[in-house]
């Protein structure tokens, strides 16, 4: 049999645990009352500002658009065209070259 202080402390553990699942509860219902008693209000958004229309676009329409197909811009992308100066520059590398103790001998192929 279990000793008459073992039973003392499991029982004294036991309504511990029962108060604070009982507080938990509580907690729960008020927290759930306070928010189905809330007045809730939306704030209202001002309206997005208008700019003006760039005049290449004012009078055109836009393109249909046709099922299953690629959507229609207007008016239809460009492709960048690098400058004149960089074209007679070459390709420049976005970083500079590493040093050379960073730099790893090749990779042999087996």
């Amino acid at each position: 049999m279990i000793p008459d202080d073992k039973k003392r402390i499991l029982k004294k553990d036991l309504l511990l645990a029962s108060v604070m699942v009982v507080a938990g509860l509580a907690m729960s219902a008020v927290s759930l009352t306070e928010l189905r008693a809330r007045d809730t209000q939306m704030a209202q958004a001002s309206q997005p500002l208008q700019l003006q229309p760039e005049p290449a676009t004012q009078g055109t329409a836009p393109a249909e658009s046709k099922p299953g197909g690629a959507r229609p811009t207007t008016p239809a992308p460009e492709p960048a065209h690098p400058n004149v100066e960089a074209q007679k520059d070459g390709v420049k590398p976005a970083l500079p070259v590493a040093p050379a103790e960073k730099i790893a001998a090749p990779i042999k192929e087996k």
